[in-house]
């Protein structure tokens, strides 16, 4: 099964990226609750096949299944996704009604009144200014205050219920890993919940910097979360409930700056020092090696196995874990790294960890 689920992440992932997303025009509105802040649209009924109900592939037929339906949602969702500047630091979001009122996670957002860029995915880009933002969730708003090229409605996306989120379903998540490349459509990644409270939601999708504030969306292409807190490893990203932003939307839309950063990340403390990897699924492997940080300057690649840490053997992602945490901006760390047959040590000086 481990095997069914590496080669279908793997090649799904791949074939949404091929996808041609078209501009898409906004679906009708099925219901209005403005009041509430939203705007609840129903999409072209598709029904999710039984794929999806398994706790692996049984066989080519079901991956197929899979495939051709992300497909179908990709289409739908990613001409309302949108990448996001602010002064040095990118991130992602997610328009959710015609009149470009974006989602994203508040740590991109940031106080009220700043003016931001936002690149759709057709590549065109648009001012923004950011509106409010509840610190203690990490919730986050922006208002598209520049005109689409066609004057149309802006393409949105449809709310969905996180309450009814369940661990192990299959979710879907978009964003921007690295900040916006013109050379690189919208990144898809697939996975699944695996905890959810009535404060966050946890997936085993692979993100990285700039995939901040971006969507998770469910298998019926409405949106149930917002990208929050990414970790080292894939097992520390978290998701904003998508109720949390229905609850807040007036002060939200108001551009009120509310809640505490206080307790934002007591339950999953992280590390000022920053190194800038991506952790494979299991072990200690690098999967990706983010630019211009302190791995990549040092010299890691994707593929190295780190095996030590100045000069103490590391076995697990837990010890990695608890190293860095001990670790400050500016240290100088000795990495030991398995590349092929050969180890080799590689010095590197960590930074502070840089705004997603």
């Amino acid at each position: 099964m481990k095997g069914w689920r590496s080669i279908l992440i793997s090649g799904l992932a791949l074939a949404a990226l091929t996808v041609s997303v078209p501009a898409a025009a906004p679906p009708t509105p099925q219901k209005d609750r403005t009041k509430k802040g939203e705007v609840d649209i129903e999409p072209p009924p598709t029904k999710i096949p039984d794929a999806f109900k398994k706790a692996a592939p049984a066989g080519v037929s079901d991956l197929r299944a899979i495939q051709d339906h992300l497909k179908k949602v990709v289409r739908r969702v990613t001409p309302a996704v949108v990448a996001i500047q602010i002064g040095g630091s990118a991130g992602s979001g997610v328009i959710i009604d015609p009149e470009g009122h974006v989602l994203t996670a508040g740590h991109v957002s940031g106080k009220p009144g700043r003016k931001c860029l936002l690149i759709l995915a057709d590549g065109q880009k648009l001012e923004g200014e950011t509106l409010g933002q509840n610190g203690r969730m990490d919730s986050g708003m922006i208002k598209i205050t520049g005109k689409s090229k066609d004057g149309k409605p802006f393409p949105y996306v449809t709310q969905g219920d996180s309450e009814k989120v369940k661990v192990s379903q299959w979710v879907l998540s978009i964003g921007h890993p690295g900040g916006y490349k013109a050379t690189r459509k919208t990144v898809v990644r697939l996975g699944r919940v695996v905890a959810t409270t009535g404060s966050a939601i946890q997936s085993d999708c692979t993100l990285v910097g700039g995939d901040s504030g971006g969507p998770l969306f469910d298998m019926n292409g409405k949106v149930i979360g917002i990208h929050s807190r990414i970790g080292m490893t894939i097992e520390e990203n978290v998701h904003v409930p998508i109720n949390a932003f229905k609850k807040d939307w007036d002060k939200l839309v108001k551009a009120e700056s509310f809640g505490g950063w206080d307790d934002l990340f007591k339950s999953r403390p992280t590390s000022s020092a920053y190194l800038g990897i991506v952790l494979e699924r299991d072990g200690l492997k690098i999967n990706e090696v983010t630019k211009g940080m302190p791995a990549d300057k040092a010299g890691l690649k994707a593929g190295d196995v780190i095996v030590g840490l100045d000069g103490k053997e590391v076995k697990s992602r837990r010890e990695l874990f608890d190293f860095m945490q001990k670790k400050k901006p500016d240290d100088e760390v000795t990495v030991v790294v398995k590349r092929e047959d050969n180890e080799m040590k590689v010095k590197v000086r960590l930074i502070k960890r840089p705004a997603e």
